[in-house]
């Protein structure tokens, strides 16, 4: 919007310093006549200031027997003061053309010079919209990430927890296998299914099956971490696109924009 503003405008400066140089031209066209005339009057007075001054005594009178005629490129003083007026006229009509295209120059400059300054502010006042929506995101993304590594703490607390109740089931599982073991030894009738066998199976199978879902607890639990580390990294990446983001904007855009002509400036004016 502003560059294809700040285009609109540099054609409409361009047609308008077009038709000033044509203008100018003119101008000096009217002038150089002007001059031209005013030359030829001012020789004129001078030869018929001359002419009046002469008398019988003079000293540089002689004779000029083919002087008492009319020259054929001679004009009457109808057509010398329609030539005088007409001259006039014309560079009196350039004067006030130069007067209106210099008003509308002026109002040109003046509201484009605006128009821009307006758009200008437009601009700026989005680019803070944006910065203010970009650091809201950023605080909210932040906030996550907070949240995030709390949990990514929290599951590597509740890991190394349910590592150390696996580890801890160990050694009672070893004892009870040992001694399912050491029974197998009974020799010939003693190798009966008594009360203490069943026991020892039913209890080695109880500690199997509690290791068991401490065990799919831990994968679970791995797997959580393995999710809650994949969306740290895709929040620190989220930031930091936001970081940068923000700085282009803020460092790189305004910064720069706050270098930006004053309506005066832009009108032409130091």
């Amino acid at each position: 919007m502003e560059v294809d503003l700040i285009q609109n405008v540099q054609g409409v400066l361009k047609r308008t310093l077009d038709e000033v140089n044509r203008q100018i031209r003119k101008n000096r066209d009217a002038k150089e006549v002007l001059e031209l005339d005013w030359s030829d009057k001012y020789e004129a007075y001078k030869i018929d200031v001359k002419a009046g001054g002469l008398n019988n005594q003079s000293t540089n009178i002689q004779f000029h027997p083919n002087s008492a005629k009319f020259e054929d490129n001679s004009s009457t003083p109808q057509t010398w003061a329609e030539f005088t007026h007409c001259n006039i006229y014309k560079a009196e009509q350039e004067r006030m053309a130069s007067i209106n295209l210099r008003a509308l120059v002026d109002n040109v400059l003046l509201e484009t010079s605006q128009d821009l300054r307006c758009q200008y502010d437009r601009v700026n006042a989005a680019f803070h919209q944006r910065l203010e929506e970009l650091n809201d995101a950023k605080a909210k993304l932040e906030y996550h990430l907070r949240r995030t590594l709390e949990q990514i703490a929290d599951q590597e607390k509740n890991i190394a927890h349910l590592k150390q109740a696996i580890k801890d089931k160990e050694a009672p599982l070893k004892v009870v296998q040992t001694r399912l073991y050491e029974r197998t030894y009974r020799p010939n009738v003693e190798l009966t299914r008594d009360p203490a066998q069943f026991n020892l199976i039913c209890e080695a199978g109880e500690i199997e099956e509690s290791i068991a879902l401490l065990q799919e607890k831990l994968r679970e639990a791995q797997a959580s971490l393995e999710n809650l580390e994949n969306t740290r990294m895709t929040l620190e990446k989220e930031i930091a696109i936001k970081v940068n983001s923000i700085f282009i904007d803020s460092e790189k855009c305004l910064k720069h924009r706050e270098r930006y002509p004053t309506v005066i400036r832009l009108s032409g004016y130091q």
